[in-house]
């Protein structure tokens, strides 16, 4: 039953992987087994976290990839297919925000914010999906937010871009599967990466956060890589055109309030 979860023979490229819910995800894959090759706009520190999961006796190697460059996508992963051998699954992680009022936002944030996490996004769905259904196998798992559902002041561009995200998701799925191909997201809550250290900052917005999910706390990154391992791996075979939700309960209690007398 354990090997349902294992990766072990397969190749996994994992996007973002220099830092971040990106890393933790390559070192997971590695653990169950998976040779990766870890990409990063950051080619020295995809190289870095390639290193270290070459100390511990896993191949993989790492980098340079910026994902709004379709081509560029492209032959990052037809170059991991040639040398490794095969292309199992992809994961893309990156993702920036921009967290301003609707009236206070300029034309190029805009432009900024929707081409790394739409147009990127698209890319590697693209030049993954171009690879995998080829061979007529695999998995791609995007990631999308808590956003897709729920917002907040501020959050007007990059929660509309994580709901484009599910929404690629699903539609890859349906086109995919007939050609063997599983498509699906995963929605973190609050996790503490380098793209979330500015609310970490503010002591008072961090403990604002925390309170809102049932769990009370942020997720670590590594708490994000398990349930992204599970939908890569032959457990997850019926799962396809979904968003699992890593939010610690967030969307299950957010804006709960408790009547006197029925508070846990």
């Amino acid at each position: 039953m354990n090997d349902k979860f294992g990766l072990a023979g397969r190749v996994v490229a994992v996007i973002g992987a220099g830092s971040g819910i990106g890393e933790a995800v390559a070192r997971a894959c590695a653990q169950q087994g998976a040779s990766v090759a870890c990409l990063d706009i950051k080619g020295n520190e995809a190289e870095r976290v390639a290193d270290s999961i070459r100390e511990a006796h896993r191949e993989a190697y790492g980098d340079t990839l910026d994902i709004v460059d379709g081509a560029a996508t492209q032959a990052a992963l037809d170059a991991v297919k040639q040398r490794l051998g095969r292309l199992d699954a992809v994961v893309c992680t990156p993702s920036i925000n921009v967290r301003k009022p609707i009236l206070q936002y300029t034309e190029e944030e805009l432009d900024r914010v929707v081409r790394v996490n739409v147009k990127g996004n698209f890319n590697v769905l693209q030049a993954a999906g171009r690879i995998l259904t080829a061979q007529g196998s695999g998995s791609i798992v995007l990631f999308s937010s808590i956003r897709s559902q729920v917002v907040e002041p501020g959050q007007a561009v990059y929660a509309a871009t994580k709901a484009a995200i599910v929404q690629m998701v699903r539609t890859a799925a349906a086109e995919f599967a007939s050609r063997g191909v599983r498509v699906n997201a995963v929605g973190p809550g609050v996790v503490e990466t380098p793209l979330t250290a500015p609310i970490k900052a503010n002591a008072d917005w961090y403990g604002a956060y925390a309170a809102k999910n049932a769990l009370q706390r942020w997720a670590a990154p590594e708490e994000m890589a398990w349930p992204t391992v599970f939908l890569l791996s032959d457990a997850a075979s019926y799962i396809t055109g979904t968003i699992l939700f890593v939010d610690g309960g967030w969307l299950a209690i957010d804006g709960r309030f408790s009547p006197p007398g029925m508070g846990s």
